[in-house]
């Protein structure tokens, strides 16, 4: 139960969400590049990004990488984690026929801290100038766990650079969870961390301290997590897919309600465990990911029209 616990703070809402080098807060600024680059984890895919870098947003080296050519589509990964250990497996075919610029967070991976807790809002702000410093007037956006929640608040207050919204296993209140949830959130331990996480993190940075200040943040961010409203939703005006593992965080119920107040959206529900749907790096099996039909109901979403 309590690791269990640990991957509903750190998979998805806490904590959820490795290429390249240099550590987070002493990166370089504004779009630094490599080129081309294959530095990967053992355990990911076979895929190089064509473009990395780093730009300055809101007072915060923001690190980035891209994948592709085509339309855009922003990835926003889970509280704890990186690009690779959330988008990994799935980056190879969602870069088939589209640009990908998958961002990295305040105090995660390669991206800097700044001087204030985490939250929702200003992760939105940041990602929000980021694709404006890209030049990228309007992107699709895939959030997934606490980044589903950062999508989600960019589509309620930053509605014109939205076109559509692919929220995966992001819930909007405290009671779209299962009971006992809140209870493991406040007693977490830094013990109770995946190891992949971990692992990934010091890959990038080797700094145990700064590992620890990661994990605080998003503890402390789900601690004090506060509801959006029916209204918020309703408020949401890109067509929208919703997409869980019918053994995720968030019950099916509250999906469902997602779903009802979400005007032009869809639901998806994947048999599996919290992120299992992405090939989130602590759910391979062998490690392999089984599930690749996800990448393509992405696709048929993404490419459809809506009137």
């Amino acid at each position: 139960m309590k690791k269990l616990t640990y991957l509903l703070i750190s998979l998805t809402i806490i904590f959820a969400l490795l290429n390249g080098c240099g550590q987070a807060g002493n990166a370089p600024r504004d779009n630094t590049v490599t080129s081309a680059d294959t530095t990967k984890s053992s355990s990911m895919q076979d895929t190089a990004a064509i473009k990395k870098g780093y730009s300055e947003v809101n007072g915060l080296n923001m690190y980035y990488e891209i994948y592709g050519e085509g339309s855009p589509l922003v990835l926003i990964h889970g509280g704890g984690s990186t690009i690779q250990t959330t988008f990994g497996r799935i980056l190879p075919l969602l870069s088939k026929n589209r640009k990908v610029i998958a961002v990295e967070m305040q105090a995660h991976g390669h991206t800097g801290d700044r001087n204030a807790p985490l939250s929702f809002a200003q992760d939105a702000s940041d990602v929000v100038t980021l694709v404006k410093n890209l030049g990228i007037s309007k992107a699709d956006l895939l959030g997934f766990s606490n980044g589903g929640q950062t999508a989600m608040q960019i589509a309620i207050s930053y509605p014109a650079v939205v076109n559509k919204l692919i929220l995966a296993s992001a819930f909007y209140k405290r009671s779209g969870v299962p009971d006992g949830f809140w209870k493991g959130i406040n007693n977490a331990q830094f013990s109770d961390m995946p190891q992949a996480f971990k692992d990934e993190y010091m890959k990038i940075n080797n700094d145990s301290a700064k590992l620890q200040n990661m994990f605080h943040r998003d503890v402390v961010r789900m601690q004090t997590f506060k509801d959006w409203s029916d209204n918020d939703l309703t408020s949401i005006t890109a067509p929208t897919l919703i997409i869980i593992g019918d053994k995720d965080v968030m019950t099916p119920e509250h999906a469902v309600t997602m779903h009802h107040l979400i005007p032009h959206s869809q639901l998806a529900i994947i048999p599996g465990v919290h992120g299992q749907l992405l090939g989130d790096i602590t759910t391979l099996e062998n490690g392999n990911w089984k599930q690749e039909y996800v990448a393509e109901l992405f696709e048929q979403f993404l490419t459809a029209t809506y009137k």
